[in-house]
Formats: structure tokens, sequence, C-alpha cells
């Protein structure tokens, strides 16, 4: 299905404006740009602009599918508030899934830099011949403190007692190509997500700003949780959050090296590895819709 944005109003024939594709992995959508066919002078502004909901597709951000001198492809990723991110779990997978399934690559197992490193991928091809799962060797995780960053030292910094205003919030940080302050609570529903996430994001503690990962612990073998993610707020899924949760479950003992992470868009297997210590995470990458974006909106 394609989607012709105000072509009427405008007058514009849809080959003078630019293509894109709406993808989402789990419920954390994005809209991708080929930066090998389209060219995008501000992607900071025109992700502000293309996220809005109900004034453009609606969504979590932008991210650009770009040439690479290091790997096989380059992701930029930029949140709906217009700021850059290193890395995002969901968003690479449906990279993948681009590449593979455009036929920019028809190699199974390929690397994508991004902004928290280069990335290797392996895609699971369905029956209709387009991908249908990707796992991502997400790398080792970095656990140093001041490292995540943040100004708290220890390495790994485990169940740090962290004051926001009125509650204290015990977390442990990980950063997975980009960083994560991870909490455990005995109810996810009931957890103060959209009220002090944003806290904990912008908490004095961290000069980058934080991911913040609400998560209950099911059993050796299964969480759950939310996210409020740094730049958006909070969304339906969060790749990096889940391997930071699922990291931060096991550094605590609560948790066996494989797990199921539960999350309101869907469910993603992760692995801490323990012969060459990489996080190993799989999950569903979905093609939604491609459309034509008329560039003076």
């Amino acid at each position: 299905m394609v989607y012709y944005c105000l072509e009427i109003i405008y007058g514009k024939k849809a080959s003078e404006n630019m293509r894109f594709t709406k993808m989402e992995g789990i419920g954390n959508d994005y809209i991708y740009i080929n930066g090998f066919e389209e060219k995008v002078l501000n992607a900071s502004e025109l992700s502000i602009k293309m996220s809005r909901c109900h004034f453009g597709c609606g969504s979590d951000g932008l991210i650009m599918i770009l040439p690479s001198q290091v790997a096989d492809f380059r992701m930029q990723m930029f949140n709906n508030d217009g700021s850059e991110s290193e890395m995002c779990g969901n968003g690479i997978r449906c990279v993948a899934k681009y590449c593979y399934d455009r036929g920019l690559t028809e190699k199974t197992e390929f690397t994508i830099e991004s902004g928290g490193g280069i990335k290797v991928m392996t895609v699971h091809v369905g029956e209709d011949g387009t991908v249908e799962t990707v796992r991502v060797d997400m790398g080792q995780a970095e656990l140093d403190g001041l490292l995540i960053p943040s100004r708290i030292e220890g390495n790994p910094v485990v169940m740090h007692e962290l004051m926001v205003e009125d509650h204290v919030y015990p977390v442990t940080l990980v950063n997975v190509g980009n960083p994560h302050a991870v909490t455990f609570v005995d109810d996810v529903k009931a957890a103060r997500v959209t009220t002090d996430g944003p806290k904990i994001e912008c908490h004095a503690a961290f000069p980058k700003k934080i991911n913040a990962e609400f998560v209950h612990v099911i059993d050796r073998g299964h969480i759950e949780m939310r996210v409020w993610e740094r730049g958006t707020g909070e969304t339906l899924a969060c790749g990096t959050g889940a391997c930071a949760s699922a990291v931060a479950s096991m550094l605590n003992g609560f948790c066996d090296r494989k797990v199921e992470v539960s999350l309101i868009g869907g469910k993603l297997g992760i692995e801490w590895n323990e012969d060459d210590n990489h996080i190993y995470m799989t999950g569903a990458a979905t093609f939604v819709y491609d459309g034509v974006w008329l560039q003076d909106m």
C-alpha cells in the first residue's frame, strides 16, 4: 500500500518528492528513508515533522539508511523530538529487513554501522521470500558507570539508589549502544513510567540523559518491562531497553542467561552469551506501508 501525502492539494507529482517506508518492530515504529536514493538536508527537523501524529505520519522517529565505509550499511537515528540517538534495537532489525527485502543485499548475514557500534545481523526469511525475524549481535554491554555515561562510579553499577524527588529508585546501569537505567518493580502496570520516567531521563546523574526501564521479573526465564525512551517518551517497545533489562536482571541474579522479554508491543528473545560475552536479540521486523512525502509540508 502506498500513501501520497497531500498530493492533490499541492498538485505535485510523486516523483518530485521523497519516498519513505513505515516499519515497526513489535510496535516501535519508525519512518525509514533510503539514503542511497533520497537526499535529506535536515533529518532532525524532518523527523519532528514526519513523526507528528495527526499532522504527519505518526512515529517514534526517523531512521536514515545510508552507505558505510566500515560496514555493509549505516543507520542514523533521530527521535521524534529531533534529537539524534546512537542506537535502536527494534529499528536496526527493520533496517536489516529493508536492506534484504529491497534487494540492497543478498546476504542473510551482514553488518550495520550505528552510533552504538557495528552490529551483525542474521535475517530469517519466510516462505514468501521476505524477512520475518532478525537476530542481532549487539556486542558487549558497557557496565562502567562513568562510561554509561553517568556521574555514578562503579563497575558494574548495581542497585544504586537514585533519588527522584520523593522516591528512591535502585537503578542498575547498562549501555548496549545507548544508555539505560533499569529499576525493578512489583507491577509494571502500576509503575510511575510517565511521571518519573522523564525525571530519570533528565536526572543530573546522567549528562547525556538516559532511557528508563521499569522491570518485573516473572521467573528466571521471563521478565516484563515498560520503558521511557530518551527523546521520545513511553513507547510500545525498546530493543536496546530489552537487552539492558535482561542484562540487569542477570547481574542482580534474578534470571538465567536466556530470557524472554515481554513489552507492550510484543516479545523479544535476549541471550547474554557466556562464551563471547555478547548480547543477542531476536525479534520480528514488520513492513507497514510505503509513502511519498511532499518536502515543503
